[in-house]
C-alpha cells in the first residue's frame, strides 16, 4: 500500500519514500481527470452536491498525498527526495493549470452561479463560487488556444524556475563553513554559541569550532563577537550566497531575470499591464499604486526616526568602540553594545529565561485562557525525532485541532520560519474533519544537555507561527476551499500572526513562561521594565527596512523590465537611495536569497506584512482598551476572525471584530512612530 494514498489519517511519514511519489500522484490526477470528463459529459444542472462537493474530494486528495512530499522536501530534504519532487512538480502546475484553463468547467460554475439553488446555499459556499469564477479568469480560461498553451509553458516554467532558487539557496548556505581553531578569536561570543560551534565541528571529524550560515550559528557571530574580521568574513558569504561570487550551478542571478520576466508576460496574457496588478486581484489592495503610495507614506513618518537611530548608533560606535567607520557587519555588534549600555542589559542575558519548556507552556495558557482551550501532547508519525505534535481541545474536550512542531534548525531544512497546513477543516458524512497543522522554526537545538533557550525575537516568530497556525486550527468554516487560511486574501494572512506577537510584549503573559535556565528564577520585573523600554529600540531602521523589501518587490512587478537596461540589483539600489538610510556594501547580493518574493507566495506581496500589521496593531489595541488577557475579547477575535477563514472578505471580518474600519494610529504607537502621526 503506497503511504501517500492513505487518506484515513495522519500522513504516515516513516513509511513515505521517495520511490512512492510518482505512482501516487500520477494516479491521483488522472481519476481527477476522469472525474472532470465525467462531470463535464453530464447535461444536468450543476448543483453543490453534484458538481462542487466531488472536485473538491478529489483536489483535497491530491493535496494530502503533496503536501507530505513538498514538507519532508522542506524539512528533510535529500537528493533523492529533490529530484522526484522536481520531477513531479511541473505535472502537478500543468495538471492544475490545465484545469484553471477549461472552458467547460468554468461554463459549469457560471451555470451554478446563475442557479436558483444559488441564493440558498451558505454565504461560505457562495463565496467559494465566487471565488472559482474570479480564477477561471485569472487562470485563463477565456484566452484562445494559443495563448492558453504559452500561458502554461509559463507555469509549468515558474514552478520550475522557484524550485531551483529555493534549492540553491539552500545548497549555497550548506555548503559553507568556517572553522576556527584558536579560541581568542571568538572572544564575546556567548557560552551557548561556543559549545554548539564545537559540536558542529566535532559532527564534521574537525577540532576546533566550526560557524556555518544558518542562523542559530550566523546570528550570534555578527551580534556579539568581537573579532570585526570574523565578523566581516562571515556577513560577506552570508549576503553573497546563491549569486556569482560563489559556484556557478548555484547562482541565481539568471533564475530571477527569468522568473521576473516569466511572471511580466503572464499578466499581460491575462489582460494586466503588470504582475503586480495580477497579484492584487486577489488581494485586499486595489493597485501597485495605491500599495507604493502606502509604503512611501510610512517611509516619510519613519525616516527621521530611522536618521536619529542610525546617527545615535555611529555616534556611539565611533566614541565607545573605536568603529570610526560603520560598516554592515558592524551593525548588529554596535547595536547590541549601544543597548547593553542605554539599557543594562543584553539578549544574552534575556535568553537565559526563555527554556523552551517554559515558553512553550506559557505560549499555551494564553491561548487556553483567551480562547477556552486545552492543549496537550500527544503522539503521531514524525519526520525526526525532535518533532513532537499537540492536541487541541475545547471546554467539552472535543478535539477541535492539531499539530507538529518543528523548532530546531538543521542541514536538511531550508531557513526560516513557516506555517503550513496538513489537513483543514470541513464536514463529511462522518462528521468534522480535524483540521492539523505544521509548525516550523530553525531555532537552535538544546546543547551539552541542557534545554533549549530562546531568544526573545525567535519567542516572538514563534508566537507568530503558531497565530497562523491558529487561523487554520480554529475556523469553523466547514467548506474547505474557505476553510482555516483557505481563500484569504494574502495581505490579510499576517493578520492573526502579527496580532499574537503583541503578547510577548505583555508582564501578565511573560511572567508565566519565564524560568532563569540555571536557577529557576522568573524573569524579574527590573529586566522586563528595560526591555520594554528598549522595545522600540532602532524600530526607525527595522520599518524602512521592511519598507525597502516591500517597495522593491512591488516596483520591480509592477514598474520594471527585466532584461532591459536596468538590472534588478541597480533597482534595488534606487530603492535604498529613496528610502534607506543605512546603505549595504556593494557585494551584497540581498535579492538572489529573497525567498519570500522568488520561492515563495509572496511575490508583488511583501507589502503584506506592513499592511497586515496595520490591522494586527489595530485589532490588538481592542485588548489594550479592555485587559490584555480578556477572554470576552478572546471569544470575539476567535468568532469574527479566526473562525471565518476565508468565508468572507478580510476587511469584513476585521470591521466585525474592531466595530470600525482600521485605523494606523495603533501601529504607530506600537513601533514608537506615533509622535509624526499628527
Amino acid at each position: 500500500m503506497n503511504p501517500l494514498l492513505s487518506f484515513s489519517g495522519l500522513p504516515r511519514f516513516a513509511e513515505i519514500k521517495p520511490e512512492h511519489v510518482a505512482p501516487a500522484i500520477e494516479k491521483l490526477l488522472a481519476d481527477y481527470g476522469t472525474l472532470v470528463s465525467k462531470l463535464l459529459a453530464d447535461d444536468a444542472l450543476p448543483t453543490w452536491d453534484g458538481f462542487v462537493l466531488p472536485m473538491e474530494n478529489a483536489n483535497e486528495r491530491v493535496t494530502r498525498a503533496w503536501g507530505p512530499v513538498s514538507h519532508l522536501n522542506s524539512v528533510m530534504n535529500s537528493p533523492e527526495l529533490r529530484e522526484v519532487y522536481n520531477a513531479t512538480l511541473p505535472k502537478i502546475t500543468a495538471f492544475y493549470a490545465e484545469l484553471g484553463q477549461n472552458l467547460a468547467l468554468f461554463e459549469k460554475f457560471k451555470l451554478l452561479r446563475a442557479s436558483d439553488e444559488f441564493e440558498g446555499l451558505s454565504d461560505a459556499r457562495k463565496k467559494i463560487i465566487e471565488n472559482e469564477l474570479r480564477d477561471f479568469r485569472l487562470g485563463g480560461a477565456e484566452l484562445p488556444a494559443e495563448q492558453k498553451a504559452r500561458y502554461l509553458e509559463i507555469q509549468e516554467k515558474l514552478s520550475e524556475l522557484c524550485s531551483r532558487f529555493s534549492d540553491n539557496l539552500l545548497d549555497a548556505t550548506n555548503d559553507y563553513t568556517l572553522l576556527v581553531t584558536d579560541q581568542a578569536e571568538l572572544s564575546g561570543l556567548p557560552e551557548d554559541a561556543l559549545q554548539m560551534a564545537q559540536e558542529t565541528a566535532t559532527q564534521a571529524q574537525q577540532t576546533g569550532w566550526m560557524f556555518t550560515l544558518k542562523a542559530p550559528s550566523f546570528g550570534p557571530v555578527m551580534q556579539f563577537a568581537d573579532n570585526r574580521a570574523l565578523r566581516e568574513k562571515l556577513y560577506r558569504a552570508y549576503s553573497t550566497r546563491a549569486s556569482e561570487f560563489g559556484k556557478a550551478e548555484h547562482d541565481n542571478t539568471p533564475l530571477m531575470d527569468e522568473i521576473v520576466a516569466l511572471r511580466g508576460e503572464e499578466a499581460r496574457l491575462l489582460g494586466f499591464a503588470n504582475f503586480g496588478e495580477l497579484s492584487l486581484a486577489t488581494k485586499m489592495a486595489d493597485t501597485p499604486e495605491q500599495v507604493v503610495g502606502f509604503m512611501r507614506e510610512l517611509a516619510q513618518r519613519a525616516r527621521p526616526y530611522a536618521e536619529k537611530d542610525l546617527k545615535e548608533l555611529r555616534e556611539f560606535a565611533s566614541h565607545e568602540l573605536g568603529l570610526n567607520e560603520l560598516n554592515s557587519w558592524d551593525v548588529s555588534y554596535a547595536s547590541e553594545k549601544l543597548r547593553e549600555r542605554r539599557y543594562a542589559f543584553s539578549e544574552q542575558e534575556v535568553k537565559q529565561y526563555f527554556p523552551e519548556d517554559a515558553v512553550l507552556g506559557g505560549m499555551f495558557k494564553l491561548v487556553e485562557t483567551l480562547y477556552g482551550l486545552n492543549i496537550k501532547p500527544a503522539s503521531a508519525p514524525i519526520w525526526h525525532e525532535t518533532v513532537r505534535f499537540f492536541d487541541i481541545r475545547n471546554a467539552q474536550n472535543r478535539l477541535v485541532g492539531q499539530f507538529y512542531l518543528d523548532l530546531y534548525a538543521r542541514n536538511s531544512k531550508r531557513g526560516g520560519a513557516w506555517m503550513d497546513d496538513v489537513i483543514a477543516r470541513r464536514r463529511l458524512p462522518a462528521g468534522i474533519q480535524t483540521p492539523v497543522a505544521y509548525l516550523n522554526c530553525n531555532f537552535s537545538a538544546p546543547v551539552g544537555g541542557k534545554p533549549a533557550v530562546f531568544t526573545h525575537d525567535e519567542v516572538i516568530t514563534l508566537f507568530h507561527e503558531f497565530g497562523h497556525g491558529l487561523h487554520h486550527l480554529l475556523t469553523e468554516v466547514e467548506d474547505l476551499a474557505v476553510s482555516g487560511i483557505n481563500g484569504v486574501e494574502w495581505d490579510a494572512v499576517e493578520l492573526p500572526s502579527q496580532f499574537m506577537e503583541n503578547f510577548c510584549w505583555e508582564w501578565e503573559v511573560l511572567q508565566g513562561m519565564t524560568r532563569q535556565v540555571e536557577t529557576g528564577a522568573s524573569l524579574p520585573r527590573t529586566l522586563f521594565d528595560k526591555m520594554l523600554a528598549a522595545k522600540n529600540f532602532q524600530s526607525g531602521l527595522g520599518t524602512l527596512r521592511q519598507i525597502e523589501f516591500s517597495l522593491f518587490d512591488m516596483l520591480m512587478h509592477s514598474n520594471f523590465e527585466s532584461g532591459g537596461a536596468k538590472s534588478i540589483l541597480q533597482l534595488l539600489d534606487e530603492v535604498r537611495a529613496e528610502v534607506a538610510v543605512l546603505i549595504p556594501p556593494a557585494f551584497n547580493r540581498f535579492p538572489n536569497s529573497f525567498s519570500h518574493i522568488f520561492a515563495g507566495g509572496y511575490a508583488a506581496g511583501y507589502y503584506s506584512y506592513k499592511w497586515a500589521e496595520v490591522l494586527s496593531a489595530d485589532a490588538y489595541s481592542l485588548f489594550e482598551e479592555h485587559g490584555v488577557l480578556n477572554p470576552d475579547v478572546g471569544a470575539r477575535f476567535r468568532a469574527e476572525i479566526l473562525a471565518m477563514g476565508g468565508s468572507r472578505d478580510a476587511m469584513q471580518s476585521f470591521t466585525a471584530f474592531r466595530g470600525r474600519a482600521p485605523s494606523i494610529d495603533a501601529l504607530l504607537r506600537h513601533n514608537g512612530l506615533a509622535e509624526s502621526a499628527a
